[in-house]
């Protein structure tokens, strides 16, 4: 699929992804990109993140490739047992936190457990780091085995955020186009 065929959603976590982050970086480059937006990005409730998510899909004209990092993942994993036959071709996963048995998960990210494990209905990609302050890379394996998401094990990268020195993370943009060429 051709990045000028799609349009594209992205999902921050929680604070939203600042200036110089990966996510605002893409959405500056890709042709249609439309960052969600949210009410609280530091008090996120679930309801209405899933109805910002499944609402910025909806609107998309064109087939939609969604692009989530942190509690976005789990935001879009919830959100896709919502969408059934939709235009969603595909989604890049980056760093979901467990927010069930991570001790070191933000406690406002509470409202998203548990975390569903049922097959997404699109391809996917889920990025994780062996060194994520808020996930191990056993369960970001297992969530890639339940929803059926090709499994990127990035090395040491921290949660793949500013902090971390992800900011343009053009090895990002590598795994990312990886996705693309698998999509119809």
């Amino acid at each position: 699929m051709k990045i000028s065929e799609v349009d594209f959603v992205i999902v921050p976590g929680i604070g939203d992804s600042a200036p110089g982050h990966w996510q605002r970086r893409w959405s500056d480059r890709l042709p249609n990109a439309k960052v969600v937006a949210q009410v609280d990005w530091n008090h996120p409730q679930l309801e209405p993140w899933v109805t910002a998510i499944e609402h910025d899909i909806m609107m998309a004209t064109r087939p939609v490739v969604i692009l989530a990092h942190a509690l976005g993942v789990l935001a879009t994993i919830h959100t896709a047992r919502r969408l059934g036959d939709t235009k969603v071709r595909g989604a890049f996963l980056v760093a979901p936190p467990d927010v069930e048995l991570h001790p070191e998960a933000p406690p406002e990210a509470a409202p998203f457990s548990p975390i569903p494990r049922d097959p997404l209905p699109f391809p996917s990609m889920l990025v994780a780091s062996t060194n994520d302050p808020y996930c191990s890379v056993d369960r970001a394996a297992e969530f890639a085995t339940c929803w059926g998401s090709d499994f990127h094990q990035a090395g040491e990268a921290g949660h793949f955020n500013i902090e971390s020195g992800h900011g343009p993370w053009p090895e990002g943009l590598l795994m990312f186009t990886r996705l693309m060429q698998r999509l119809n």
